[in-house]
């Protein structure tokens, strides 16, 4: 038997109730904020991840699903939103919008990862992201965004990380000085962070490897805030303030790293304590000048982006069940042949404004009763003989086991009242 991909899987039931849910719920709250729905393909050139998510992130180097096509270009799976949509943001002119531009989409990403609890290689998330100022207000408001959104599913117990990791040139000065404190320890660290010593030493601050770990306490790297320029320590402090006047609970992490390249200054995570290794729900930061890595103007920006799948497992531990699946108001049986065509005739004409579902072919009263309890109905109503020759339908309140005949052509009006 042919089976799902390793690490991808079929959603139906109760996690594609969850699914739906949260994409419903990131649609309300980003609409109300003045946000625009995007929908980008799930197939890019490869350039648009190469310069944008950057060279040296564990993304471009580890986990895109590359391929070639017949016309010989290179093309990737997503395995991010934002750079998708900064490409389509300039592609389509939108620089000319009133700033800022507020975007948000939903939909699969790829990595090639090994799969474990809520790490999958296809996977979903619900983004957004705010294109076109620069203003700190702007950082806090879709930190405060994505708090909503975990707020509006019901979630208490997830936990806010903010920190910064400055402009591109504070970066150089700092990898430069964690080049020069590492070194010592080159062989103390793990295979990959003796790899990001050489390219990028400022990713081992994101490290989970304890070797790693022991080695950041014991060589006592001083933090980025440390190197900050004056003008990106006064964004931080300023986003800090506005988060505070706003009442948002966080606590300010110094070796905050988010795993792409194109972040500057204000980064941010969600965490929830009961998810294990794979807390992080999601996060995000600002990204000022990826529209100019795309061959754009550079234009400011801050997004973030949640996993769908690892917002599941959250809501799950804090025992918040899936909505409910859809069950008919009605379920018709026909109780002799005849009534079979007249019952789906019927189902036609109510389902406009109802959810209405049937027995394809004739069943004893019992059967279609215990059919309908099956499926969630509220009513079942019986199509045969009396009821065809009356013009009329016999319809059971399944929890109350009250029964009446209506005429059918008041059968809408009637569901409609109750």
């Amino acid at each position: 038997m042919i089976k799902a991909v390793r690490g991808t899987r079929d959603l139906l039931g109760a996690e594609l109730s969850y699914k739906r849910w949260i994409e419903r719920t990131a649609e309300r709250v980003l609409e109300a904020a003045g946000a625009r729905e995007i929908e980008t393909p799930i197939l890019e050139e490869a350039p648009v991840f190469e310069k944008g998510v950057g060279p040296t992130s564990d993304v471009v180097q580890k986990e895109m699903y590359a391929l070639t096509d017949k016309g010989g270009r290179r093309l990737v799976l997503r395995p991010e939103g934002t750079a998708g949509v900064m490409r389509a943001f300039l592609e389509h002119g939108m620089k000319v919008r009133p700033m800022p531009v507020k975007l948000y989409y939903r939909g699969p990403m790829f990595r090639a990862e090994r799969p474990q609890k809520g790490r999958y290689r296809q996977f979903y998330q619900v983004g957004y992201e705010a294109v076109g100022l620069a203003e700190p207000a702007i950082d806090a408001e879709a930190i405060a965004l994505l708090l909503d959104l975990l707020e509006a599913l019901g979630l208490r117990r997830h936990r806010l990380k903010v920190g910064t990791v400055g402009d591109p040139e504070d970066r150089r000065r700092y990898n430069a000085y964690l080049k020069e404190a590492l070194a010592p320890y080159r062989e103390a660290l793990s295979e990959d962070s003796r790899a990001r010593l050489e390219r990028n030493p400022l990713r081992i601050l994101d490290s989970k490897d304890p070797r790693d770990q022991a080695v950041l306490e014991e060589a006592r790297i001083r933090p980025l805030l440390a190197f900050l320029s004056p003008e990106a320590r006064d964004h931080y402090r300023a986003v800090i303030a506005t988060l505070r006047a706003l009442g948002v609970e966080f606590e300010e992490d110094a070796r905050l790293v988010r795993g792409l390249d194109y972040y500057v200054r204000t980064a941010f995570e969600v965490h929830h304590p009961d998810l294990g290794a794979q807390a992080a729900l999601g996060g995000g930061g600002r990204y000022d000048g990826l529209t100019a890595l795309l061959g754009g103007p550079s234009l400011p920006g801050v997004g973030w982006a949640v996993g769908t799948d690892r917002v599941i497992l959250a809501l799950k531990a804090e025992g918040l069940p899936a909505p409910a699946e859809p069950a008919p108001a009605l379920y018709l049986v026909p109780l002799d042949p005849p009534a079979v065509a007249e019952a789906l005739a019927l189902a036609e004409a109510l389902r406009p404004r109802h959810r209405v579902e049937l027995a394809y072919q004739p069943r004893r009263p019992g059967k279609g009763i215990r059919e309908a309890e099956r499926r969630g109905a509220r009513f079942v109503g019986f199509l045969g003989e009396g009821e065809r020759s009356r013009g009329t339908i016999s319809v059971k309140d399944l929890a109350s086991g009250e029964q009446k005949e209506l005429p059918r052509a008041k059968l809408g009006s009637w569901l409609e009242a109750l």
